[in-house]
């Protein structure tokens, strides 16, 4: 097993039981004291991010990981399933693993998928996706003042706030980090 000082960003390491992502790591060594490596990681599971610190001679486990881009084929009920597209296997997520991710899947989707001892762990999606519109208010003449939105309904169902000129069945792109609306497609 590694020492403490061998962890790396994007590795996932086994802490307390738990598989977590090492987001950040810091090699420090205080004047007088032994030095030590302050991790600041995200376990898989919970989702939830802390700060720990190991002792520069600590074995840590580093768990085996594989990221593949699977594309997303259809959703049923509490399952939602992907495809790879080199070997045409099916891949079942959970719908509590796939969480809000849910609102940015269209057919045939592309999303990275990372996977810990041949099981799916978290999913990512790229920074921004183009969705169809399906209805939407029509626009007030006149009503252009500054910035005006109106509400709009998405082809996953997901409703955001969109610029008056938009109208129902025009693709627009959409921000997957907080839903917000990026411009037309």
């Amino acid at each position: 097993m590694p020492a403490a000082n061998d962890i790396r960003k994007g590795q996932v390491i086994k802490f307390n039981g738990e598989a977590h992502l090492v987001m950040e790591t810091q090699h420090r060594t205080p004047g007088n004291l032994r030095a030590f490596v302050q991790v600041k990681m995200r376990n898989l599971r919970y989702g939830k991010s802390l700060d720990q610190r190991f002792n520069s001679t600590d074995t840590i486990e580093v768990l085996p990981t594989e990221k593949k881009t699977l594309e997303f084929s259809y959703a049923d009920r509490d399952s939602f399933a992907f495809i790879d597209p080199n070997t045409f296997e099916t891949v079942e997520l959970t719908a509590n693993l796939i969480g809000d991710a849910k609102n940015y899947l269209t057919a045939n989707g592309k999303v990275d998928v990372l996977f810990v001892n041949d099981s799916p762990l978290t999913i990512e999606l790229p920074s921004a996706v183009e969705l169809k519109i399906i209805e939407s208010a029509d626009g007030i003449r006149g009503d252009t003042a500054s910035n005006v939105q109106k509400p709009a309904k998405l082809e996953t169902g997901m409703m955001i706030n969109v610029p008056l000129f938009i109208k129902a069945g025009e693709i627009i792109r959409v921000n997957t980090t907080d839903g917000s609306y990026l411009g037309r497609a």
